[in-house]
């Protein structure tokens, strides 16, 4: 039967960790940038910030994971489009989702890293993502990923 309150709180001792949440009235952020280098640097920046005031330092991999691969989908987003992107960050139910919405057609691929000096940031999106993806939106696209925030994932 459904209890609407003073039911069990979680087992601390789960062999499965925590997933921690965002603080109650967090959990979207979403900003605009200009198409200029440094940018991308104050993306980065922005993203860890709101990370640890979301109390989702920990683990600690998820911010460096996150920031790392915010920092591709914004390069992309400059070099391919020229444009304003908008950034987007939302957290719940122990997945964290960041989406680079920017006015290009052109949709990412993913390219095998060999010894290129460019053209890996999706082969690292791919490969330390739980999930990602790409869809159109009106004149440009939304480029996004996911992570869990669990310590289990």
């Amino acid at each position: 039967m459904l209890q609407l309150s003073g039911g069990r709180l979680p087992d601390p001792d789960s062999p499965y960790g925590a997933c921690p949440q965002p603080p109650l009235g967090a959990g979207h952020w979403s900003v605009e940038y200009d198409p200029r280098p440094s940018a991308v640097g104050e993306a980065r920046s922005q993203v860890r910030r709101q990370l640890e005031g979301w109390g989702l330092a920990e683990p600690e991999d998820l911010v460096d994971t996150a920031v790392l691969l915010v920092s591709e989908l914004a390069t992309n987003a400059l070099l391919h489009s020229a444009s304003h992107y908008r950034l987007t960050l939302s957290a719940a139910h122990g997945v964290l989702r960041c989406e680079v919405a920017d006015t290009g057609r052109r949709t990412p691929q993913v390219l095998q890293a060999g010894s290129a000096e460019s053209g890996r940031g999706m082969f690292l999106v791919e490969a330390l993502a739980r999930r990602w993806g790409c869809h159109q939106d009106g004149p440009g696209k939304t480029v996004w990923f996911e992570l869990g925030t669990c310590a289990c994932d």
